[in-house]
C-alpha cells in the first residue's frame, strides 16, 4: 500500500445535519448508512458521529495498515471507555504496556494443547444440552436463548471447572443486563454521571455486584485450595507468570479477564450459532451436505471424542461463511495517537479510524454475490484468491482475538452435534434482521423447529 508523507487530497466528507453530523443516521440504521458509504466512496470517508471525527476505511489493505502495519499508532478509542465500566481493564479494553503484559500472561492458556483439554468439556456440555433440547420436539425453539444457555455453561465449565456447579442462577441475566446497559450508554447522545441514582444505573450496579461476587468467590476459593489441580482457564491464569518480571495476575486482573471471557466468550458464540442455524434452516441443501459429513465422521456415540471434530472441513466452512455474513464484531474503532496517512488522505491525531468487517465481508470485488450463503467460498485453497484483511471475524494484527481458536472449536462442536440430532426448519412469517449493538445480534429472537 502506498503511504506518502504529504497528503494531496481532502478526505471526502459524508453529508450530515448541522451540529449532529451523521449521528442520527447511525442511530437510526447503522448498517444501511454503511452500505451507502461502501457504494458511494472508494477508500476513506470522513464522518461526524457523537461529536467526534471518524474516518471509515473501506479497503482491506488500508485496514491492514491500521491494524497491523502501523498498529502502534492506534489505541483503544473512547468507545471502549463504556465497556471498561463493567469489563474493567481486561484484554479487550486495555492498551499499551499493560495490555502487552496481560497478553503475554494469558496467551499460554489458549495454546492448541491447552484447548485440546477443554474440547472434551465442550463436547460433554453440548451433549447434555442436546438431550434437554430434544424435549422441545415439534415446538418452536428460541435458538437465540438456547445457545446463550449452552455457551454460558461451556464458558463457565472451561473457565472455572467444577467450582461453578449450582452457582449459575442469575449470572446469565446479570451479564445481559450489563451488556444492554453498555449498548444503551454507548449509543446515547446524553450520558448521565454514573453516581446519579437512575433506574438504569441501579440495575447496572446490582448486576455488577452479582457478577463480581460470583467471580471473586471462585477466585478466593481457588487460592485457598492452591494445592488442587484443575484443567481450566482460571488455573492457567492463576499460575501464569510474566517471563520478564516474574509477576502474576492480581485478583483484580483475574476478575477483569474472567469477566471479559464471560461477556465476549459466551455471547458472541451464541449469537453466531443462532445466525448459523438460521442460515441452515433456509438453505436445506447446505444442511444436507453438512449432516452427511458429520454423521460419517462423528458417528452416533452419545459423547464423541473431541478428536473426531478436527476432521470436519465442510463444518468449518459453514462456520466461516456464517461469520462472514454476520460477524459478531461488526465494526472496530481505533484512536490515532499521531497523524497518519492512508494514501493521499490524512487521519489527524486524536481522531478515530473505523474498520468495518461487516463491509469488508460484503465487498463484491472480493466476494462475488456477497449476500449469498455459500460455504464453498472457504474451500481449501480459496484463501489464496483474497486479501487476508478482506475477512476479519476476529480482528487482525497483534490484537487478533486471543480466543479465536477457542470460539471456532466451540462452534464446530456445537454445530456438528446439533445437525447430527436435528433437522432445522424456519418458523413461517418470521422476519429476521440484524441489530448492530456491541455485537451483531438479530433484532428479535430466532425461532426454529428443531426436529429429531
Amino acid at each position: 500500500m502506498e503511504t506518502i508523507s504529504s497528503p494531496t487530497s481532502s478526505v471526502p466528507i459524508h453529508p450530515g445535519m448541522p451540529l449532529l453530523g451523521n449521528t442520527l443516521a447511525f442511530l437510526r440504521d447503522p448498517l444501511a448508512i454503511l452500505r451507502t458509504l461502501q457504494q458511494r466512496y472508494d477508500r476513506v470517508v470522513h464522518l461526524r458521529i457523537g461529536g467526534r471525527h471518524q474516518y471509515l476505511v473501506l479497503r482491506p489493505d488500508d485496514s491492514k495498515h491500521i491494524m497491523q502495519e502501523n498498529h502502534r499508532n492506534y489505541g483503544r478509542s473512547p468507545a471502549f471507555n463504556v465497556l471498561k465500566i463493567f469489563l474493567g481493564n481486561g484484554l479487550l479494553t486495555s492498551d499499551g504496556d499493560f495490555w502487552r503484559r496481560q497478553r503475554r500472561l494469558a496467551q499460554p492458556a489458549f495454546h492448541r494443547q491447552k484447548l485440546a483439554v477443554l474440547a472434551q468439556t465442550m463436547v460433554q456440555e453440548t451433549a447434555d444440552w442436546v438431550d434437554e433440547v430434544k424435549q422441545h420436539n415439534q415446538q418452536p425453539v428460541n435458538v437465540s436463548q438456547a445457545f446463550m444457555d449452552v455457551t454460558m455453561r461451556i464458558v463457565c465449565k472451561t473457565l472455572f471447572g467444577s467450582d461453578v456447579v449450582g452457582k449459575l442462577d442469575g449470572l446469565s441475566s446479570a451479564l445481559d443486563t450489563l451488556q444492554y446497559y453498555a449498548n444503551q450508554r454507548m449509543l446515547s447522545p446524553i450520558r448521565f454521571p454514573m453516581k446519579w441514582p437512575t433506574p438504569a444505573h441501579q440495575r447496572f450496579r446490582r448486576a455488577s455486584a452479582l457478577v463480581d461476587s460470583f467471580i471473586y468467590g471462585v477466585i478466593n476459593q481457588r487460592r485457598q485450595n492452591s494445592t488442587s489441580q484443575h484443567d481450566d482457564l482460571l488455573d492457567m491464569f492463576l499460575n501464569a507468570e510474566d517471563e520478564e518480571t516474574g509477576e502474576r495476575m492480581s485478583d483484580q486482573q483475574l476478575r477483569d479477564e474472567c469477566v471479559t471471557l464471560f461477556a465476549a466468550g459466551h455471547e458472541t458464540t451464541a449469537v453466531s450459532m443462532a445466525w448459523t442455524l438460521h442460515l441452515l434452516a433456509n438453505h436445506p441443501d447446505v444442511l444436507t451436505r453438512l449432516r452427511a459429513e458429520v454423521t460419517s465422521v462423528v458417528g452416533d456415540a452419545p459423547t464423541p471424542s473431541a478428536d473426531v471434530f478436527r476432521a470436519l472441513p465442510y463444518t468449518m466452512q459453514v462456520v466461516q461463511e456464517s461469520l462472514r455474513l454476520y460477524p459478531p464484531a461488526w465494526i472496530m474503532s481505533r484512536l490515532a495517537h499521531q497523524e497518519d496517512h492512508i494514501g493521499p488522505y490524512t487521519i489527524p491525531a486524536g481522531d478515530t479510524a473505523l474498520v468495518c468487517p461487516y463491509l469488508l465481508h460484503r465487498d463484491p470485488t472480493t466476494w462475488p454475490d456477497p449476500e449469498r450463503f455459500d460455504p464453498d467460498r472457504f474451500a481449501p485453497g480459496r484463501e489464496k484468491d483474497r486479501h487476508p484483511y478482506a475477512y476479519l471475524p476476529f480482528g487482525g494484527g497483534p490484537r487478533l482475538c486471543i480466543g479465536n481458536q477457542f470460539a471456532l472449536m466451540e462452534m464446530q462442536i456445537l454445530l456438528a452435534m446439533v445437525v447430527r440430532e436435528f433437522d432445522c426448519r424456519p418458523v413461517p412469517n418470521q422476519r429476521i434482521t440484524p441489530q448492530p449493538l456491541i455485537t451483531l445480534r438479530p433484532k428479535r429472537p430466532i425461532m426454529l423447529y428443531l426436529i429429531k
